[in-house]
């Protein structure tokens, strides 16, 4: 069994082609947008409004704006569960 997201090349002609030609393979494709099945999507959706706001001068910057937000996060065991739920 083999559980794909909506990646162009997931669902492609060719794709389609292989995975037919493999009797014994089943494909299971997730919607294109699902933050329940993957709770990491809610972190970063959290994280990307936050970065939003702010300004970054360069990669290094932006590495420790990123770290910062995420150790925020890490700390709020609340938050973490409510974007699980």
């Amino acid at each position: 069994m083999l559980v794909w997201d909506s990646l162009n090349t997931h669902v492609s002609r060719t794709m389609r082609r292989l995975i037919d030609a493999r009797f014994w393979l089943t494909v299971h494709q997730l919607p294109p947008y699902a933050p329940e099945f993957n709770p990491v999507e809610g972190v970063w959706s959290r994280l990307n409004r936050w970065l939003a706001n702010l300004t970054k001068h360069g990669h290094d910057e932006l590495t420790v704006l990123v770290k910062t937000g995420l150790k925020q996060m890490q700390y709020r065991p609340g938050l973490i569960d409510g974007l699980i739920a």
